[in-house]
């Protein structure tokens, strides 16, 4: 079975890599481009991941994991989430409201199909480094 991410990366660069890495591997992608995006699609599409960018310019990402952790629909998706490794609010707030994963722009870079695997085998509880 094709397993859909829901991509909620407005960022073309930080895109661009999820797309490389996870198409070849036959992962369907879903993208967010919008904040009503990502309840609506969240809700239609079964994702079997989320992948939030903390510090995307375009979409809140702390309000997309309020709405994603309120419905019953999706509280239990798996949601990898990347930021800037020295924004230590951002990391301990989003951990707070519920990502399953967070690491760094440059690890998420370096290893976007691992950690996206990491998360949906149930092995990301907690921060990469």
């Amino acid at each position: 079975m094709q397993e859909t991410i829901l991509v909620a990366v407005t960022d073309i660069f930080f895109y661009t890599k999820v797309r490389d890495a996870l198409l070849p591997k036959g992962y369907r992608l879903e993208k967010a481009r919008q904040q009503q995006d990502i309840r609506d699609k969240a809700g239609s599409t079964n994702p079997s991941a989320v992948i939030l960018n903390m510090n995307d310019q375009t979409l809140d990402a702390f309000q997309a994991l309020e709405t994603l952790k309120a419905d019953p629909r999706s509280n239990a998706i798996p949601i990898l989430a990347f930021a800037n490794h020295e924004e230590v609010d951002t990391w301990n707030r989003a951990k707070a409201l519920g990502v399953t994963k967070i690491v760094s722009r440059n690890e998420f870079s370096a290893r976007t199909r691992d950690l996206i695997e990491e998360v949906l085998n149930g092995a990301g509880q907690g921060t990469g480094g």
